[in-house]
């Protein structure tokens, strides 16, 4: 029997969405503008550096005040660090609690400051916790009750801080889907999709309908040379490994300087002086670099080069936790590696160099699908980035074949990896032991319940099941209540204990030992 009540529950949430998605896309917007306006009079700065010693001093001073400024935001804030998705996935799971408007304000003002210079930062991490901000917000300040709905509402301002980072919309809603959230539920991905169009609408107002990575090409890639995705994919895969290894041995490698955390950041801001007056094209989270690629005409040893310095810098720069994203930069370097072999192809003479563009489109989506082990996310976004729906094809392919790759190698999600290095503080959950939330697990395919009565399947003792949701009805389970592919089951669990259980509970009904 269809529940009205869910219905009317839905439509609140969606124009909630639409509000929480407005908010985010001027904010994110805002931030937006401010780092590419930062960036490109700092590279104009560098660039008049060269031949001016005391404008050197000056940029110096300047950018230790900066880092000094940032250190301080950190130091009173530490969970505006790095991209902030692993901090919005622990707030999803019930692991942590966060101020909203202590990390509205610090991640917007931080986040210009360190990514405008000229740091190798993406925006996009930065504008999915503002995104998330904003809906945490909103709730509050409607007095939301409902742990589900406050969830919801944070996950649909992360869609539309990505929706507005990268004029991408559908993207945004499958990355909280895909990555974050990790749920499908109807009322998820309603609000979701809702935000992220809203935010999107006030982000093209300002910065127009072109799409952010334009990139242009002459011919779609023929099937006879399908054969350099599979080997493109398995060097993707493989470099998108290395690059998984090193990331998260950075913190390792910054501790042992001494130096606090919070401090940090320092180092690559200073470095930053010299990469930027002897690299000042290239600096910054790669946007501009990407789409100018294909133009740059350099050879085969230049490209290695310039992925060197992009993976170097990007490493120190993200690693010392200063607030910026990987999201772009990981496009970037996907960018760089899909041109290196496009050239190395063309000089053995086994693949004209007018496929050069396409190879640098399927990379950026093959790059980021095993590295955030996202590929359909990967899918989506590089094709709405690129403003093009004739490389579906190609990009299914390498993405599948380096999320394969990286999966072999047992590579996990990178978000998913970084949240369990966040220092999560018990003493929430503690609090929040004696109080009840909800969880809401979908039943797929082959799932080891597809099938069973509820009375045997053998459920962890703290939960209750409420609900079980079949197309758009919702049944009042009982005993004899049979489990089948495509349910969504409603538990409500001990809220202290809410990211356990729901470990517990998928394992148990995806039949994971």
């Amino acid at each position: 029997m269809k529940s009205i009540s869910v219905d009317s529950e839905k439509l609140i949430l969606t124009l909630q969405g639409i509000i929480v998605g407005v908010l985010t896309g001027i904010i994110v917007s805002s931030f937006r503008w401010s780092i590419g306006s930062l960036l490109k009079t700092f590279q104009g700065l560098f660039i008049q550096a060269r031949h001016n010693g005391w404008l050197i001093v000056g940029l110096l001073i300047f950018l230790v005040v900066v880092g000094l400024l940032v250190s301080m935001m950190l130091k009173k804030q530490p969970n505006i660090s790095g991209s902030g998705i692993p901090q919005v996935e622990a707030q999803l799971d019930g692991e942590l609690e966060l101020n909203w408007w202590s990390i509205l304000w610090r991640k917007f003002v931080g986040g210009i400051m360190s990514i405008g210079p000229g740091l190798f930062l993406g925006r996009e991490g930065p504008a999915i916790q503002l995104g998330a901000s904003v809906g945490q917000g909103f709730g509050t300040v409607l007095k939301v009750d409902s742990g589900v709905s406050k969830r919801i509402l944070i996950a649909s301002g992360a869609a539309g801080g990505l929706a507005a980072a990268f004029n991408a919309p559908i993207a945004g809603s499958m990355f909280v889907l895909e990555e974050v959230y990790h749920n499908f539920s109807p009322m998820v991905w309603i609000t979701a999709l809702a935000s992220a169009v809203s935010s999107n609408l006030i982000a093209l107002y300002v910065f127009g309908l072109t799409p952010v990575l334009n990139i242009p090409y002459k011919l779609s890639l023929p099937i006879k040379y399908y054969w350099h995705l599979l080997l493109l994919g398995i060097v993707l895969g493989l470099m998108g490994r290395v690059y998984q290894k090193v990331l998260l041995y950075m913190p390792s490698l910054y501790a042992k300087t001494k130096i606090p955390r919070h401090l940090q950041g320092m180092i690559p801001l200073i470095l930053l002086i010299p990469v930027g007056m002897t690299f000042p094209r290239f600096i910054g989270g790669g946007n501009d670099m990407i789409v100018n690629l294909n133009n740059l005409k350099v050879g085969f040893w230049i490209l290695i080069g310039l992925f060197a310095l992009r993976f170097i810098f990007s490493m120190v720069s993200y690693g010392s936790g200063l607030p910026g994203g990987i999201f772009l930069p990981i496009l970037n370097l996907g960018a760089i590696i899909g041109a290196i072999y496009a050239v190395f192809m063309h000089q053995v003479g086994l693949l004209p160099l007018t496929f050069e563009s396409n190879l640098i489109i399927f990379s950026m989506a093959g790059y980021f699908a095993c590295i955030g082990k996202a590929p359909f996310t990967a899918i989506i976004l590089v094709t709405e980035m690129v403003g093009s729906l004739g490389h579906l094809m190609p990009l299914a392919v390498i993405s599948l074949v380096a999320y394969i790759v990286v999966d072999m190698l047992n590579g996990a999600p990178i978000y998913e990896s970084l949240k369990e290095k966040l220092n999560i503080n018990d003493s929430y959950l503690n609090r929040v032991s004696h109080l009840t939330d909800r969880v809401e697990i979908p039943i797929f395919e082959g799932s080891s319940i597809d099938g069973k009565y509820i009375r045997d399947i053998a459920f962890p003792k703290d939960i209750l099941v409420i609900a079980i949701y079949r197309g758009e009805s919702q049944i009042i389970p009982r005993g004899d209540t049979m489990i089948k592919a495509g349910d969504r089951i409603v538990m409500m669990v001990n809220a202290g204990k809410r990211s356990l259980l729901k470990r517990k509970l998928t394992e148990l009904i995806n039949g994971i030992d």
